[in-house]
């Protein structure tokens, strides 16, 4: 049974940071690719950061130089760091990863930045 926990998230001032944390069980964690994504109120869902399996990465344009996606095998635990957040980065963040075309998500974690 894959399951996904996100934590980490509140308020926090703009320019300020916040470290986002997915928990993993449920499948071999380094095995697939796993990402964020954020939804906005009244907004379309965006791709935030993705890591894959041979290690690269990819960030969207509004986060990149911000964010920094990153995975602990000993802890089963993704991460993303935001630094230097804006009022744009509030959102749900969820983390996901897609296992053999099944997308899985946990339940998201809001951002809110004033």
């Amino acid at each position: 049974h894959v399951q996904l926990v996100e934590s980490g998230g509140g308020s926090v001032q703009a320019g300020g940071s916040l470290r986002l944390s997915c928990a993993a069980s449920g499948y071999t964690y380094s095995s697939y690719c796993m990402g964020w994504f954020r939804q906005a109120s009244g907004k379309k869902r965006e791709g935030v950061a993705a890591l894959f399996t041979d290690g690269t990465t990819y960030y969207a344009d509004s986060v990149k130089s911000r964010f920094t996606i990153s995975l602990d095998n000993t802890k089963n635990t993704l991460y993303l760091q935001m630094n230097s957040l804006k009022t744009e980065d509030n959102a749900v963040y969820y983390c996901a990863v897609d296992i053999h075309g099944t997308p899985y998500r946990g339940q998201g974690t809001q951002v809110t930045v004033s």
